[in-house]
């Protein structure tokens, strides 16, 4: 087998140096805030083991409103030490407040790391959606009933006008006015005529040219 060929990676290489540079800031910053020893070394690995504890939550939640929390306040941890140590802070006279922040800032790392650690990374379920209200439909309205149709009851018959009796010898002679009217016009006589003719009144004369027909 070849030997294998070990090419560096230049995001590792800036990794180990941006990891030694801030290491070496934060033990600067707590010992001066008084943190001699071991313990000023401490310091450091606690806000690196929050700053990887966080971002290691992102990076399966991403969403995480906690893990967010807790890797701004350990990466503000981190930049403030660098920031501290660059010569804007005199760590001969380091003021009361951030010795008071140093000396609390294991019990502030902690309760994250915990909090971290036993976050429930099971996806809250997606509310049900809503029902949608069936879409209303337009129908026409039903038309009215027809009404009923009630078969009224015949109308009485009007009595009959009473035909007036013509005398027999009447009919003869007007007959005889028909026939003479019939022979001179070629036409049947009709009741105006016949009445004017033989001077009767109208309903004997439509009589008499009913029985003529």
């Amino acid at each position: 087998m070849g030997r294998r060929s070990v090419r560096p990676d230049a995001v590792l290489v800036q990794a180990v140096i941006a990891g030694a540079l801030s290491f070496a800031h934060l033990h600067d910053l707590a010992a001066a805030a008084g943190q001699d020893g071991w313990k000023a070394w401490a310091y450091p690995i606690s806000v690196d083991l929050l700053l990887v504890a966080a971002w290691r939550r992102l990076r399966t939640d991403g969403r995480s409103r906690l893990a967010w929390s807790w890797f701004v306040i350990a990466l503000f941890a981190s930049l403030g030490a660098n920031v501290a140590t660059a010569g804007l802070l005199d760590l001969d006279h380091v003021p009361a407040w951030l010795r008071i922040l140093v000396a609390g800032w294991p019990a502030l790392a902690f309760l994250g790391g915990t909090l971290l650690a036993h976050q429930s990374t099971t996806p809250e379920p997606a509310p049900a959606p809503e029902p949608r209200p069936a879409p209303v439909v337009d129908r026409p309205a039903a038309p009215a009933p027809a009404p009923k149709v009630t078969q009224s009851e015949p109308a009485p018959a009007l009595p009959e006008a009473a035909v007036p009796a013509v005398p027999p010898a009447l009919i003869d002679h007007a007959r005889k006015v028909a026939t003479e009217h019939r022979t001179r016009t070629g036409s049947e006589i009709d009741t105006a005529t016949l009445r004017a003719r033989l001077g009767i009144p109208e309903d004997l004369a439509g009589a008499i040219v009913a029985q003529l027909a």
